[in-house]
């Protein structure tokens, strides 16, 4: 893992200071990526993952950062885990949507029915963990396939977000394993009328403001480089 060393004095050092950069430059992937510094990963110790300390770790940090419901996370950047600021996520919608709602994608037959399988099941403000929507949608053995990489698509699409992360229960209710991503569309974090807010521009325009943002901050970083974790 890459990160700063503990005494550098712009090393992030709590989740709420990593929401505060998050919100500072618009949106973050968790992990290292093709652009130099663009990644949570290189800002903060790289001394504390995976140890399960709320106070320092960081892959607990996105846990409570998806709960609080300040920024969005999910599978935005080349189909892997990042945030998004409220400000900045309606713009990712409109770019990565094309302008489309679910259903009117669907319409014109720009997704695939395990798509629409598993988006039938957010009629409204639900939220499902994993496992239980995968079951709910007909993915397993003898139904649909590649249910993961149907999330995925989905998240990078702006449909879905994770919003919480909670572990499973036994039939006695005690709670068991690691904990599990909950989904839900951003809409139920932030209503419709703010996450479409974007629509009225071509989505064109919000991509080119998403990869402004980006040569802003990292002015080295190739327009090839930028498409591998932005397109």
């Amino acid at each position: 893992m890459r990160g700063l060393d503990w005494d550098d004095p712009l090393r992030i050092r709590s989740w709420r200071e990593l929401i505060g950069w998050i919100n500072e430059v618009g949106f973050l992937p968790l992990f290292q990526n093709e652009v130099d510094g663009f990644s949570a990963e290189e800002h903060v110790s790289n001394q504390f993952w995976w140890t399960g300390d709320p106070e320092q770790d960081p892959w607990i940090w996105r846990e409570i950062i998806a709960r609080s419901g300040e920024v969005a996370y999910g599978k935005f950047f080349g189909g892997k885990t990042g945030f998004i600021s409220r400000q900045w996520f309606p713009v990712f919608a409109n770019y990565r949507r094309d302008g489309y709602d679910f259903d009117a994608r669907w319409e014109d037959e720009l997704a695939n029915i395990r798509h629409k399988k598993i988006m039938d099941c957010f009629p409204g403000e639900e939220e499902y963990m994993g496992l239980e929507l995968k079951r709910k949608c007909g993915f397993g053995k003898d139904g649909y396939k590649n249910f993961e990489g149907m999330i995925t698509e989905l998240q990078m699409q702006t449909y879905l977000i994770v919003r919480d992360f909670r572990r499973k229960r036994n039939k006695r209710g005690g709670e068991y394993g690691m904990p599990v991503c909950i989904y839900c569309k951003p809409e139920k974090l932030w209503g419709y009328e703010y996450v479409t807010s974007a629509y009225r521009e071509e989505p064109a325009q919000s991509g080119e403001k998403i990869y402004r943002r980006v040569r802003e901050l990292f002015p080295g970083a190739s327009e090839k480089q930028m498409n591998k974790v932005l397109k």
